[in-house]
């Protein structure tokens, strides 16, 4: 699930006061940091144990989830105040939050059938894969599956599969291994196991259905220029 929630924060404000020495007994730096992981959990909804680096072609770990994981007893009590379960999957390298409280961001068209279709590709893959929780695709093969499901009447413009793709970058979904002003089919991609947290197989291809359901009542696609009106994706 990614959120949309304000930026306005303050732990001191918002915690209970069992929580505050905790806090408090932290140098300046660290309280900073609290505060920096609480923000982005709120945000994104998970922090990833490790993400690919271009320079180096190896996949590294972030800072955020080791600080995550240092003091995850005290986040897992302070979300627990909203409501709000944290959770650790140590297999698959992610930091979670869930709760009844978080709210969807709603995305436009295009980056919610592509997130929609790489799901479905993250979860074809991983049935044939075992040692690797992260899997490579391209975006002819993104726009080839959404033409299967007649989702691709018309072509989106350069421009708006680079404002999609830069999107789900945004949150850590993916990570293209090519220039975004150099998208071509042949773009290869990495989707990160956090797909899993923000969509289940199941309601993937009930969205997909609603979506064909609604192509067929239409005969072209979106026309270019029309790609920024939002969709509730249901994430």
């Amino acid at each position: 699930m990614i959120n949309d929630l304000t930026e306005d924060f303050n732990i001191e404000a918002q915690s209970p006061d069992w929580m505050i020495p905790y806090y408090d007994s932290q140098m300046s730096g660290v309280r900073q940091e609290l505060t920096k992981l609480i923000r982005l959990l709120l945000r994104q909804t998970f922090v990833l144990e490790r993400k690919y680096d271009k320079k180096s072609g190896r996949f590294q770990y972030t800072k955020e989830y080791r600080s995550c994981s240092r003091h995850l007893e005290f986040i897992r009590h302070y979300f627990s105040v909203a409501g709000i379960e944290v959770t650790e999957n140590s297999h698959m390298g992610i930091i979670y939050i869930q709760g009844e409280n978080l709210v969807g961001e709603k995305l436009p068209r295009l980056a919610t059938l592509y997130l929609l279709i790489l799901k479905l590709i993250y979860d074809e893959q991983m049935e044939n894969i075992s040692t690797s929780v992260n899997v490579y695709t391209t975006l002819g093969d993104i726009h080839e599956k959404l033409g299967n499901y007649r989702l691709f009447k018309r072509q989106p413009s350069p421009s708006d599969v680079r404002r999609a793709i830069t999107l789900l970058k945004k949150y850590q979904l993916i990570d293209p291994l090519d220039l975004l002003d150099e998208l071509s089919p042949s773009s290869a991609m990495i989707i990160y196991p956090c797909i899993n947290v923000v969509l289940l197989g199941d309601d993937v291809r009930e969205l997909l259905a609603d979506f064909e359901d609604g192509e067929q009542k239409n005969e072209t696609f979106a026309p270019a220029g029309e790609e920024d009106e939002e969709y509730d994706s249901g994430i």
